[in-house]
């Protein structure tokens, strides 16, 4: 009877170049494009007079992106639409995404809603939002 050996790291390589293969199959079939729903990245920074928000959004014009508050939540949302396939053009990769996007990013204190500001540039979305009077951070002196 002959003994078997068992190689876990020889096991476990067999299985990650296969699982790798899966996902490889994955995004070159085109299923990747299925998913329309993306989110941009994004940074939230808090300083004394402000919420600032900046969402990477390449390739998006202003048009195309609507912002919005409500219940001390900021939603973010757009979309990028395909070029028309050009004829004689075949893909070697492609790998932009399409599609409509959204983000929904809970605010860590009250803002004033109607002095919010909104800027696009080098396909950053910055948008400043001012804190109310209730939020802003206050020193306090310590008595001695």
């Amino acid at each position: 009877m002959a003994l078997m050996k068992w190689e876990p790291l020889t096991s476990l390589s067999s299985l990650r170049r296969e699982m790798d293969r899966v996902w490889e199959s994955f995004f070159d079939s085109g299923h990747a494009q299925e998913f329309s729903m993306l989110e941009p990245a994004v940074e939230v920074a808090d300083t004394a007079e402000a919420i600032i928000v900046k969402a990477q959004v390449p390739g998006v014009s202003k048009e195309q992106i609507q912002v919005q508050i409500s219940d001390n939540t900021l939603t973010i949302k757009g979309e990028t639409k395909k070029e028309e396939k050009e004829e004689g053009k075949n893909y070697y990769r492609q790998e932009f995404h399409y599609g409509a996007f959204t983000r929904t990013i809970p605010l860590p204190s009250a803002v004033q809603e109607d002095k919010i500001e909104a800027q696009l540039k080098d396909g950053v979305l910055q948008i400043t939002l001012p804190k109310s009077e209730q939020a802003k951070t206050k020193a306090i002196p310590i008595q001695t």
